[in-house]
């Protein structure tokens, strides 16, 4: 393989992990404790909003409660230092709605870090009156008003099932234009993220999968190395960065 000089980086639920941010279904189908039919649709919403409400709260206080590991920060360095290094850049590109990429990219001095977040953010809301989306911390069951429009019309700024997640002309732009295509702690069962590998091999980059364990799409990937993201990702990070 030639050494890569843009890389794409897709993370999933399994990055986060580690942090205690429970994956996005156990088991039993359920996404603690709850059908996802029953909150992450628009159905859900329209049916039962105070449902939607009280459990998109829960979560959004639960995650400011978390920190980054020792994955998240290794790929802010590799954001940091790769271009640097290789004369490229590196993309991240996220399944996550939690903000652990981007604190880690600011504890680790990252400047404009690349971080996309194509399902969305728990940190964010939209208002469905006026389409404003801003920043927020606090809870939403109690219906507060817009702070662009006034009018109480904010919902989760989350993409949920059957709705088109977010930038994705710019996701397959940067696949476009990879030298690599590394897979971070996917289920490769959620499209259209799990096609993204097909895409980037098609296009001729180099692909990883770095996984707890094989996801459906392994047999996709050049390569792929499985094992608790804390201990993986830094290893990997630490290789690139050092010319291995």
């Amino acid at each position: 393989m030639m050494p890569p000089r843009n890389i794409v980086i897709l993370t999933g639920a399994g990055v986060s992990a580690e942090s205690g941010i429970g994956t996005f279904r156990d088991s039993g189908g359920l996404w603690e404790q709850h059908r996802v039919e029953d909150v992450a649709t628009p159905e859900a919403f329209a049916r039962d909003p105070d449902l939607v409400h009280r459990f998109y709260d829960m979560r959004r206080e639960q995650i400011q409660a978390r920190a980054p590991n020792a994955a998240h920060l290794a790929l802010a360095r590799l954001q940091r230092d790769w271009p640097g290094q290789s004369g490229g850049r590196v993309t991240l590109v996220t399944q996550n709605v939690d903000d652990l990429h981007d604190r880690a990219a600011r504890a680790e001095g990252v400047v404009d870090a690349d971080v996309i977040h194509m399902h969305g953010e728990h940190l964010s809301v939209w208002c469905t009156a006026c389409d404003a989306r801003q920043g927020w911390t606090g809870a939403l069951a109690d219906r507060p008003a817009c702070p662009s429009c006034g009018v109480p019309a904010l919902r989760p700024d989350i993409v949920w099932f059957g709705e088109m997640p977010y930038r994705m002309e710019a996701i397959l732009t940067a696949i476009d234009e990879a030298d690599m295509f590394v897979s971070i702690g996917t289920s490769g069962a959620v499209y259209p993220a799990a096609g993204f590998v097909r895409t980037a091999a098609e296009l001729g980059a180099w692909t990883l999968e770095l996984n707890l364990e094989a996801s459906q799409g392994t047999d996709w990937f050049d390569e792929a190395r499985h094992g608790p993201a804390t201990r993986i990702v830094p290893a990997w990070v630490e290789e690139m960065l050092s010319g291995g």
